[in-house]
Order: C-alpha cells, then sequence, then structure tokens
C-alpha cells in the first residue's frame, strides 16, 4: 500500500465529529443561544448587539419576561427579548397586557431603537407574535 494523501472526504467527518463534540461540551443556555442567532439570520433580521442608538431595526427573538411597570403613572408593559447576542428592551406604553405576550414566546418587533440607562429600547414597537406550533 502506497501512502496516499486523504483529499476534501477526510475533512467532512472531521468536521461533523467536531460538531458533535462541541454540542456534548456545551451548556443547554449556548446551545439555545446558537440556534437564536441562527434563525435571526435565517429571518434576515438585524442581531441585536449590531443594534445602534436611533437605528431602525427589524429584530427577532425570544421572550424572557414580561411585566407591567408603570412609567410617570402611566401603564406600561415591558418585555425582555434575547436573540443569542443580546437583549433588548420591548415597551408598549399605555398597555397592561397582551395577548399572547408572554415568557418564552418568539416574536419579530420592529421599530426605532433607543438607549435608556445603557440598555436598548424599542418603545411601541410593530410586533408579530410566532406561532406557538413551529417554535
Amino acid at each position: 500500500m502506497s501512502a496516499v494523501p486523504r483529499s476534501g472526504n477526510a475533512e467532512k467527518p472531521a468536521g461533523r465529529f467536531r460538531r458533535m463534540l462541541d454540542r456534548l461540551s456545551s451548556s443547554q443556555q449556548e446551545l439555545e443561544s446558537a440556534e437564536l442567532k441562527e434563525d435571526a439570520q435565517a429571518s434576515g433580521c438585524t442581531p441585536i448587539c449590531d443594534c445602534g442608538d436611533r437605528q431602525i431595526v427589524k429584530v427577532t427573538g425570544t421572550l424572557r419576561t414580561v411585566t407591567l411597570r408603570p412609567r410617570a403613572g402611566v401603564p406600561a408593559l415591558e418585555a425582555e427579548l434575547f436573540d443569542g447576542s443580546a437583549a433588548l428592551d420591548v415597551v408598549w406604553l399605555g398597555r397592561r397586557s397582551i395577548v399572547g405576550v408572554e415568557p418564552g414566546r418568539k416574536m419579530i418587533a420592529s421599530g426605532r431603537i433607543s438607549m435608556s440607562h445603557g440598555r436598548r429600547v424599542l418603545f411601541n414597537p410593530k410586533y408579530e407574535l410566532r406561532p406557538l406550533g413551529q417554535e
């Protein structure tokens, strides 16, 4: 037998093995973050970490928390949207609740980003809730 170097086929199994090994050694949170990043990229949305102040964006992710916090005496529904790269606050002024806006729900939101106390915020965004069966 002669020692013939293997071409492109040798790299493919090593790549698959490496990905499998990475998945086994990653935490559940890292895997979920990677999945959310892929989902954001596939839907054509801007990663939250790339959003700048006063920029009009379309972002997607999973709602981590939903709380009712009055602002200047006016009810305000606040939710934290996470896409795997960063988080932003989504705030609906004058709303106490919105049907379907609950922790764990995926959504697409668009509007103008603003910065408040060092955090990205979308006030009264246009939004689309993702169907529950397709998450």
